[in-house]
């Protein structure tokens, strides 16, 4: 697709994602309901609906969305592997232990997002510290230093879930299988998700160099190593407010870097608007699902992507050619 074409259609699909969100769930709205709430003609009970309750829900499940999409892109561009996503070097793991452990103490709201926050930062230090050795911070040993840091996390999850009382574990579980049922705006992700995508703009003139190799983006001129820092820390400042807002939602920053790649986005100036566009219109959309298909039950959206992102992203492979890899 033509890139204003892919955009307009994305952003159309945006649209079209949040008033099904807002139209829909176990109480019935319809589109009408949806106009007139918006336009102040209504009032009564559907208007707190869609307004109080379902208008933040849809917000938080686009920035998520959103957020995931665009870390995953530059992961895969940092690490130049196909297969990396928000989660592989480990900074989810420590957002995730940051949270619980903030939620075993009992304490939440501002207190969750700097204790996800914290952990990410931890987790950052620690793979970067890790894998710096004599200063070549390769993505061989990048990718290597994360994923034992992340099983490490993974380990440190496990052992506070069993130490949980009783009344949080529900609650625990639910935010490690990715929830956005917080009724509360998603003031933090509105802010940092535009912030993220602006500066990790300008840097698309240099992701598009670095992935073709680091020999060819050091012979343009490129700071390589510089540039690693900064994409790094964007990916995970972008990983860990995702984690924040709505806990570890697999399968997103994975499949939607190569589903726009298939469609023509291969230019960073084009692939990371999308990547934000196409990320939160798909969690939107799952979150819709999950909760009115079994409604008045609701599930945790991270099972809904999990069920759309494995067939999704084995069809993708059969289809993706070598050349459609970063």
């Amino acid at each position: 697709m033509r890139p204003l074409s892919l955009l307009t259609t994305l952003v159309l699909l945006a649209l079209f994602s949040f008033g099904s969100a807002l139209s829909y769930g176990s109480v019935e709205t319809g589109w009408q309901s949806l106009w007139r709430a918006l336009s102040g003609q209504e009032t009564g009970a559907a208007r707190d609906v869609i307004i109080n309750l379902r208008l933040p829900r849809a917000l938080t499940a686009f920035c998520v969305g959103g957020l995931l999409a665009l870390a995953g892109t530059l992961m895969q561009v940092l690490l130049r592997n196909p297969l990396a996503d928000p989660y592989v070097l480990g900074t989810s793991g420590g957002a995730a232990v940051g949270a619980l452990g903030m939620l075993l103490l009992g304490l939440s709201g501002v207190w969750l997002t700097a204790g996800a926050l914290a952990g990410a930062g931890v987790s950052i230090l620690l793979v970067f510290g890790l894998a710096q050795g004599r200063g070549d911070w390769s993505p061989p040993r990048l990718l290597l230093n994360g994923i034992v840091l992340a099983s490490g996390w993974g380990a440190l999850i496990a052992f506070i879930l069993p130490l949980s009382p009783d009344r949080n574990l529900r609650g625990m579980l639910f935010w490690l299988m990715g929830d956005v049922s917080d009724p509360d705006w998603p003031t933090f992700g509105l802010v940092i998700l535009p912030l993220v995508l602006a500066v990790a703009a300008t840097l698309a003139r240099a992701l598009n160099v670095l992935a073709h190799g680091e020999l060819q983006a050091t012979a343009l001129g490129v700071s390589v190593t510089s540039l690693r820092l900064a994409v790094y820390g964007l990916a995970s400042l972008a990983t860990a407010v995702a984690v924040t807002l709505a806990g570890s939602v697999g399968f997103v920053g994975l499949v939607i870097p190569h589903m726009l790649r298939l469609l023509g986005a291969r230019d960073h100036r084009i692939l990371l608007p999308a990547a934000v566009l196409a990320g939160g219109t798909l969690l939107v959309f799952a979150d819709t699902a999950a909760r009115t298909l079994f409604a008045p039950r609701q599930l945790p959206v991270g099972i809904l992507t999990a069920f759309i992102g494995v067939p999704l992203f084995l069809y993708l492979l059969h289809r993706t050619r070598p050349s459609a890899s970063p």
